[in-house]
């Protein structure tokens, strides 16, 4: 599938074969219009634990608008303004010093991750052990691990993990997951935890959300196709990371992680004759196309949309923030 054929411009012919679905989920565009939405309603600042996404240009973009984004709530000066958590939940020990110190606080942790959340405590009401399959370290498994006490969770990240595991009690266990991960890798992780202890209780609904499971679908139905692959998306981005995972071992020769157009290595591409681009769960369209055009001043480019689900999901907005709270004031 090299290149070889040249349009009428003289430049090399490209195929870009576009993800469907890619960027934005609902969970994203809930958190990202919480900040919005929280600025038009009170004004800068508003304070935001953790990036809110996974992604310097949506970051970048806010902050220019009034947002100050923070590692820890102990940055954030005494303040009536707004207080908001990321999208990929904290541990309950968070939103218990922000009400200690009379914050304002939104949550805009993603409804997905707040299933986990609760899955979790229930496991615990009735005396599981519980098995968090995740990446150590990732503000989600923080966040997750955090709802409950030391050591009622513990994590598991690889097959060698799963293969070592030693429960106090074989036939009280739970399992659940980063929403966020490789489709296949957990299941590979699940099927041996299972082999090893039957009774272990899945989740009510798969944990792995709906946006992950379609973008990596998609995904693996380009890659087999093109030479390259193309995952638009951050570095701390776990879910774009999957993706680029996802794209090599479905067959592609090359898979890239770029956040900007600035930043693709051209070294890599320059003898494609057919491109694959999909874009991280908390990357923007407007990045998506910045390549494209990148490509198309160096090729003759067409583009073909591949396409693995539809997807309506929305999530409301937390409910401070929804339409009729815009006359409300700030609390006390």
């Amino acid at each position: 599938m090299a290149a070889g054929n040249t349009g009428e411009s003289g430049k090399p012919a490209l195929k870009i074969l576009l993800c469907s679905p890619r960027g934005f989920c609902a969970g994203v565009v809930r958190a990202i219009d919480s900040v919005e939405r929280a600025l038009k309603l009170y004004g800068p600042p508003v304070y935001v634990r953790h990036e809110i996404v996974h992604n310097r240009y949506v970051v970048e973009s806010l902050k220019a608008k009034g947002a100050v984004f923070v590692e820890e709530l102990d940055e954030i000066p005494d303040t009536r303004a707004p207080v908001i958590f990321s999208a990929h939940g904290v541990a309950k020990a968070v939103p218990e010093a922000a009400s200690r110190r009379n914050f304002f606080a939104l949550d805009a942790t993603c409804p997905l991750v707040t299933k986990v959340h609760r899955e979790a405590e229930i496991h615990h009401r009735r005396g599981r052990e519980i098995v968090l399959i995740g990446h150590k370290g990732h503000p989600e498994v923080v966040g997750t691990m955090g709802q409950l006490p030391d050591g009622a969770v513990t994590l598991i990240e690889t097959l060698a993990d799963a293969a070592a595991f030693t429960p106090r009690d074989p036939g009280n266990l739970a399992y659940v997951t980063q929403t966020t991960l490789s489709i296949d890798d957990t299941a590979e992780i699940v099927a041996l935890l299972k082999r090893r202890f039957p009774a272990m209780v899945a989740p009510h609904k798969e944990d792995i959300c709906y946006a992950t499971t379609n973008r990596q679908e998609a995904v693996k139905r380009v890659a087999p196709l093109v030479d390259a692959v193309i995952v638009v998306g951050a570095p701390n981005s776990s879910n774009s990371q999957r993706l680029k995972e996802v794209a090599e071992r479905s067959g592609c020769p090359h898979a890239a992680l770029v956040q900007r157009a600035a930043d693709i290595d051209w070294s890599t591409f320059g003898s494609i004759g057919s491109l694959g681009i999909t874009a991280g769960a908390s990357a923007p369209e407007v990045l998506v196309e910045e390549i494209i055009d990148a490509f198309a001043q160096r090729y003759a480019v067409t583009v073909e949309t591949v396409s693995a689900a539809e997807e309506d999901v929305f999530f409301p907005l937390p409910r401070a923030l929804r339409e009729n709270a815009a006359a409300e004031p700030l609390p006390p």
